[in-house]
């Protein structure tokens, strides 16, 4: 049975998303707008420093946006780029598909075990 290729382009936006806490930094911003400390409540596990390298990562990719607004104190916002918006309806998919498969009453008796 011949094998298909990997695409390179889906390799590389398999590599960008499975990053540790894109897809969860991605979501967050799926609702609009937010301010770095947002997002850090938002994802309570998450250190500020990696939060702080996945959003420049983010911005690199051109899925994130920086906008830095001159006020006192300054304001900085981080959202979504038209190319991180077409993500939407991937996640959707995947809280669809969740809902759908994953079994909410293992969830507790598995992170447990995992401890």
């Amino acid at each position: 049975m011949n094998q298909p290729t990997l695409c390179p382009r889906f390799e590389k936006a398999v590599e960008i998303l499975s990053k540790r806490w894109v897809s969860f930094i991605v979501f967050q911003l799926l609702s609009g707008p937010k301010r770095f400390s947002e997002i850090e409540a938002s994802l309570p596990n998450i250190s500020g420093r990696l939060l702080s390298e996945r959003l420049k990562e983010l911005e690199v990719d051109g899925i994130v946006n920086r906008a830095v607004y001159p006020e006192t104190p300054v304001r900085i916002e981080y959202s979504l780029t038209t190319m991180g918006h077409a993500l939407a309806p991937i996640f959707n998919e995947i809280v669809n598909w969740s809902s759908t498969w994953i079994d909410a009453s293992k969830l507790n008796s598995d992170e447990q075990e995992s401890n």
